[in-house]
């Protein structure tokens, strides 16, 4: 061993990650880990007439504190509305009998991210049941009694 420290290692107290560090402002959304996760609206800023970010639940009620190098609190993801299907083969593992298809999901904030719907043998079955009437109903005309 070469005797230096090395910061890649967590017993030297060097953190793992590749994600830039959450420095919250003023009305965002934060979560405490310190708290359990307890979401709350940032209401003041250290520095600000406060030594730390102080908190507010979203609809209300007593503040807290986190302390003024944001440790303890992670961004609050924009929730997701809707997914659609990205263009791409789907991909079918025999020896796991699963198939996943690639999605891109759309979040409220507008913001997109990709994620897999991965699917049993028994899952695509029903879904392939479940198409195959939509298709069916689309060319229907309207008012035609099924």
């Amino acid at each position: 061993m070469s005797g230096r420290p090395t910061p890649h290692l967590p017993s030297q107290g060097a953190e793992l990650g590749t994600t830039a560090p959450f420095f919250p402002q003023l009305g965002d959304l934060a979560a405490d880990t310190a708290r359990n996760g307890r979401v709350g609206v940032v209401v003041a800023l250290p520095g600000e007439g406060a030594v730390t970010y102080h908190l507010r639940p979203p609809g209300g009620g007593p503040e807290w504190s986190a302390p003024a190098d944001s440790s303890t609190l992670e961004p609050v993801p924009a929730r997701p509305t809707h997914a659609t299907l990205l263009v791409t083969d789907p991909v079918y593992d025999p020896r796991a009998k699963q198939g996943s298809v690639a999605l891109l999901v759309h979040h409220e904030d507008g913001g997109r991210s990709e994620a897999a719907l991965i699917l049993t043998s028994a899952d695509l079955e029903r879904l392939h049941t479940q198409i195959g009437r939509m298709l069916v109903d689309s060319e229907r005309s309207p008012g035609e009694a099924p």
